[in-house]
């Protein structure tokens, strides 16, 4: 095969990577958007709601920041689970029993662990967890903007003419191709 053929078909790989990597990136985003505006529903049963609003409503907001052990993904407030239940039910109870918002996390948190906040902390153990998702993009623009670069100036195909034997060739495959 030619320097001619390489570079040609070089050239048509890198496009069709790029053409492939954007259309990924297109059906990501459209993936994870959709997932953004799907309808919660809540798994609060009647039973279970306090009297007090002000209470409920404190109930609510630590139930939609922790998180369900079974489901993992949910919060406790969305959870179906048995166990999200129970933890409802317990958060309920140390508000009535006169427990500050954060006491009754810490509570929580002091028997299942620093994993059922659906928000971990800032802090050195959990670093990676809040800048890995900004360094990978960082180092996928970087990787993006130097591949994009080497295209535009050409330097990843060499710049030679083609010789009058390669451009016949080149000429005879386009004629064929267009018929």
């Amino acid at each position: 095969m030619n320097k001619s053929f390489k570079i040609y078909f070089k050239t048509r790989l890198y496009s069709i990577q790029i053409l492939q990597a954007t259309l990924l990136l297109v059906v990501c985003s459209i993936f994870f958007s959709s997932l953004l505006f799907l309808s919660i529903s809540r798994a609060v049963e009647p039973d279970e709601i306090l009297q007090n609003s002000e209470l409920e409503k404190r109930a609510r907001n630590i139930s939609s920041n922790l998180r369900c052990i079974v489901c993992q993904n949910q919060s406790i407030d969305d959870s179906d689970a048995p166990l999200a239940r129970d933890l409802r039910i317990l958060v309920r109870e140390r508000l009535v029993s006169g427990d500050t918002d954060q006491d009754v996390i810490d509570y929580v948190v002091s028997r299942y662990g620093e994993f059922v906040l659906l928000s971990p902390p800032f802090k050195p153990i959990t670093y990676l967890l809040w800048l890995g998702p900004a360094i990978i993009l960082i180092f996928g623009f970087v990787y993006l903007w130097s591949f994009y670069r080497q295209r535009k100036d050409g330097s990843f195909a060499e710049k030679e003419e083609l010789t009058i034997e390669e451009k016949k060739k080149l000429e005879k495959l386009i004629a064929r191709r267009t018929k």
